[in-house]
């Protein structure tokens, strides 16, 4: 079994206004849009669900809410990177997803491949579940070359994807599909997507807070390929380029949501940052533009 292509969301995890707790009413909104436009499943506890910076508590506040939100199939992501640790993490949240699950986003922990592959079969016997391996350097400091992440992954059966967030992403994502026989997502908040899908992703595995663009990117590229994915990304592309800034990148997709009506607040946790007065002037400008948003 592997993931089914397609658009995978990444939720946010709505904060209360000032930002002391999991907004459950918020979250569950969020779900069922997602279910409502398509989306082939829901990845939470992502980097853009600030699953790092929540408790245990309230990580399994997040999964109990959306699980019982909606239908979808779910990635539970882990933030750590130590055995005991991603252990621990999963141990926590595991019961309530029951059999939701699609796989248990687990990070890149090392650059050597032989480490990295005891590692995912150390993990997936201790859990026995499925595994989604994240390459995202920026966010672990961790760095591996594609041809030894593809030489780690190939001696883990229990690997049913990879979402790949090495930048440049998609001489990574070209790699990686031509090495490995699972199915790799882009994300990096669907900055390379269109080159993803013409190098030969499955999907999207990201967050963006007009999700609708993903999946008509993506669709587009089934059934018309290139061109027609060119012509429906480029109305979307500027607003997800100017969401993808550092330091400010989760202030400015909440603010987003909030803006569409999905979430109540736009709280975010340190060191996440409100974005400047001037972004959100700009951000109205680019959502003014964009397909689908009133």
């Amino acid at each position: 079994m592997t993931l089914d292509p397609g658009v995978w969301g990444v939720l946010a995890t709505p904060l209360t206004a000032d930002g002391s707790a999991v907004d459950t009413e918020s979250m569950a909104r969020q779900v069922r849009h997602y279910e409502s436009i398509g989306a082939t499943g829901l990845t939470v506890l992502g980097v853009f669900g600030e699953a790092a910076r929540l408790t245990p508590a309230e990580r399994r506040t997040v999964v109990e809410t959306v699980v019982a939100a909606g239908d979808l199939p779910l990635v539970i992501g882990v933030s750590a990177l130590e055995l005991e640790e991603v252990s621990a993490e999963a141990a926590n949240v595991l019961p309530a997803v029951g059999s939701r699950l699609a796989g248990l986003m687990v990070q890149v922990n090392s650059s050597d491949p032989g480490a990295l592959g005891k590692h995912l079969n150390d993990v997936a016997h201790r859990t026995e579940r499925p595994l989604v391996v994240q390459d995202y350097p920026v966010i672990t400091g961790i760095s591996i070359a594609s041809a030894d992440l593809i030489a780690a992954i190939r001696n883990v059966r229990s690997v049913v994807a990879v979402k790949s967030e090495s930048a440049p992403s998609p001489p990574a994502v070209a790699m990686l599909v031509a090495g490995l026989d699972v199915p790799i997502f882009g994300g990096l908040g669907g900055t390379g997507l269109l080159d993803e899908l013409a190098v030969g992703a499955a999907g999207a595995m990201t967050g963006f807070s007009v999700p609708e663009g993903l999946l008509a990117c993506v669709a587009a590229y089934r059934t018309g390929g290139f061109e027609a994915a060119r012509e429906v990304w480029k109305d979307y592309l500027p607003l997800v380029n100017f969401e993808f800034q550092a330091g400010i990148a989760l202030g400015l997709r909440k603010r987003s949501l909030v803006r569409r009506g999905l979430i109540a607040y736009d709280a975010v946790r340190s060191p996440g940052a409100a974005p400047p007065e001037s972004m959100l002037q700009l951000l109205e400008e680019h959502l003014r533009r964009t397909p689908g948003v009133s």
